[in-house]
């Protein structure tokens, strides 16, 4: 029997953001075992909790439905706001594979209201097959360079002309999913408010309701790219068109292509608490 907690990321209202599944004792479970978990919770990520290895408050491991992540955004905040529940801190560092990640919680009459993580940097290139990227999307071009922007998940950016035209995609799935390895994030916008899509049907994601992992790295391309000062916070909403509105901040500090701070916020909403009984 383990037990778990379902926490909805990006977002203050129930049945709303991102949903997660978290086991709080996962020392118990073995990979293949959390893998079978993963798939049958059906979420964008389910996560499990181990004992800290570097004297961080826990280790995670992360998984899709079809593979484990070495980072996501959104486990990692749904799962550090857990945690600071529970212990009442207001500073949450998290083992991934990617490296330690810190969590910092603002609360408000003593609840938690928002919480900061600080994301890896992370490197870019130009996305080589953008052409088969963008016929499967069904567009005809980005307005920026489409790039590939790795810190841990690879999410290539495409640039669409208006919101409406982020709203209108019907991307061609299998086509998606024969790209391996990729989540792909569509967005239109201006100033320091942006609408986002993302679809990752290599991961089993046919579209996430809201991608932290892919928050900080869209800050770093607006930031690089001119549409955004460095150092600016945006608002990204993503998630409205499967039913799950929600809405994340990001923000890019550095110069030029040198990126010194990737930071991503956001609330999050204990919705469950269950029990698996295998």
């Amino acid at each position: 029997m383990h037990t778990y907690v379902v926490v909805d990321v990006f977002t203050d209202t129930p049945l709303e953001g991102n949903p997660l599944a978290v086991f709080t004792a996962g020392r118990a479970i073995s990979s293949e075992r959390m893998q079978q978990i993963a798939r049958e919770m059906n979420l964008s990520e389910t996560v499990f909790l181990l004992p800290a290895e570097t004297g961080a408050d826990a280790r995670v491991r992360i998984f899709t439905p079809f593979s484990e992540l070495p980072f996501a955004g959104h486990p990692t905040l749904g799962t550090a706001w857990v945690l600071a529940e529970q212990a009442r801190g207001d500073v949450i560092r998290l083992e991934t594979g990617v490296g330690v990640i810190t969590v910092e919680f603002e609360r408000n009459d003593g609840r938690i209201a928002s919480g900061r993580m600080q994301q890896p940097i992370p490197s870019w290139a130009p996305y080589e097959r953008a052409d088969e990227l963008l016929a499967a999307l069904r567009v005809d071009s980005s307005q920026l360079p489409v790039e590939a922007y790795r810190n841990g998940p690879l999410h290539v950016y495409v640039a669409l002309e208006s919101e409406q035209a982020v709203a209108a995609l019907a991307p061609d799935l299998g086509a998606l999913a024969r790209l391996p390895d990729l989540g792909v994030s569509c967005f239109a916008g201006s100033g320091t408010r942006w609408k986002t899509r993302m679809f990752a049907p290599a991961y089993g994601v046919a579209e996430d309701p809201a991608t932290g992992s892919a928050a900080g790295p869209l800050a770093v391309h607006l930031a690089r790219h001119g549409r955004i000062a460095f150092g600016q916070e945006i608002e990204i909403r993503q998630g409205a068109e499967i039913g799950r509105p929600s809405k994340l901040y990001a923000r890019a500090e550095g110069e030029g292509d040198r990126i010194d701070k990737v930071e991503v916020a956001g609330s999050a909403v204990v919705v469950a608490h269950g029990e698996l009984l295998v």
